[in-house]
């Protein structure tokens, strides 16, 4: 007898089969609990404001970097690589086989259990290290910051104020002819730029030190990156290979994302508070030319006639530092650098961030609503 073109042999094989994959099929349905309740708990920003970015998380960050921060190099940029690599090999043995024709139900269906029992594991592992930040409240409520929509008025302003930032730091690098760190000494200093704000913001304090050059430096040309953070060892990476007065600024937004600021315009942001709060005009020069550049889009988007007014008034000296940040990315320029920022976008907006991309320049909203309380940036 035969049954939907299957015998009865047949049958009890698929059978046993499945009995084989009962423990490992229970324990996906286990993780699969534990990735909703996850879930659920990351559905109240005050929940996970109080219970896990202020309660938890700040401890389990803290003893990844102390346990990873003495490493001289970057002990998360070697696990990516090995993961990528034990990808590439899984992948090339599943193709060969499907190409091959020799691919049975049973290995397939092996590969699928193991593929989504790694899914899983990452995904819990992920968050509970540090995705769950995402839906904190964040740094504006910290700090009472009232986050209402800005007037174009009030954006020129900051334009304004920006420019004059700018070129009053360029100047004094100028006058000083003050030359910029080597990669360590400039994590030391960024460690010591947060000091000087953790006395006004005790949730900012930064301790354990762990602040790696990127191994894949020369990949993040390609892919357009100038930084990133670890979540499973706790590592900020720093691509060192761009041009120096951007890298200031980046580790301080590293740090932020070290602190528990998941989102990028709140790192931006917290960045921004120990970047202009250092005495070096290495970091303020760093962080007031960035923000311009972001407040500067976002005016473009409203009054491109008064954004290109202001980007005129920038010094001579500083516009050429943008020509030679436009031409290295000229010369790393390729096809795989949009789809790769087109997937980062996505992965952004599906984490409390629907700008994607531009999420980076909301930073401007937050400099405004900063200035309107203290009147300074």
């Amino acid at each position: 007898m035969i049954f939907c073109g299957i015998t009865p042999i047949k049958w009890v094989l698929l059978l046993l089969s499945c009995m084989q994959y009962k423990r490992k099929l229970l324990f996906i349905g286990f993780l699969l609990v534990l990735a909703l309740l996850l879930k659920w708990y990351s559905l109240s920003s005050q929940r996970v404001e109080t219970g896990y970015a202020t309660g938890l998380y700040p401890f389990m960050a803290s003893g990844l970097r102390f346990l990873f921060g003495w490493i001289p190099f970057s002990a998360g940029d070697f696990i990516y690589g090995f993961f990528g690599l034990w990808c590439v090999i899984k992948l090339a043995k599943g193709t060969r086989l499907l190409i091959q024709k020799k691919a049975t139900w049973k290995g397939t269906a092996s590969r699928f259990i193991k593929a989504a029992t790694l899914l899983l594991l990452l995904y819990l592992v992920f968050n509970s290290f540090w995705g769950v930040n995402y839906n904190r409240k964040g740094i504006a409520t910290q700090i009472g910051l009232s986050m209402t929509k800005y007037s174009t008025d009030e954006l020129k302003e900051i334009n304004a104020l920006l420019v004059e930032k700018t070129n009053t730091a360029k100047t004094s690098l100028l006058n000083t002819g003050t030359a910029y760190w080597s990669s360590a000494e400039l994590f030391k200093q960024t460690g010591s730029a947060y000091k000087k704000i953790d006395s006004a913001y005790p949730f900012l304090r930064y301790n354990h030190l762990s602040i790696k050059p990127s191994l894949w430096g020369w990949l993040g040309n390609y892919v357009g990156f100038l930084g990133y953070y670890n979540p499973f060892t706790g590592e900020a990476q720093v691509n060192t290979t761009v041009p120096k007065f951007l890298q200031p600024f980046t580790v301080c937004h590293e740090v932020a994302h070290q602190l528990g600021y998941a989102k990028e315009n709140e790192a931006n942001f917290v960045g921004y508070l120990a970047a202009s709060a250092s005495n070096d005009d290495r970091f303020k020069y760093s962080v007031y030319l960035d923000l311009f550049l972001y407040s500067n889009r976002n005016l473009y988007g409203t009054d491109s006639a008064s954004a290109r007014v202001f980007a005129n008034q920038l010094l001579p000296e500083v516009k050429n530092d943008l020509k030679e940040w436009r031409e290295f990315n000229r010369r790393h320029k390729n096809p795989v650098e949009p789809v790769i920022r087109w997937l980062y976008g996505k992965y952004l907006e599906s984490n409390e961030q629907p700008q994607g991309m531009l999420s980076y320049d909301e930073v401007t909203s937050f400099i405004i609503a900063y200035y309107k309380k203290f009147g300074k940036i």
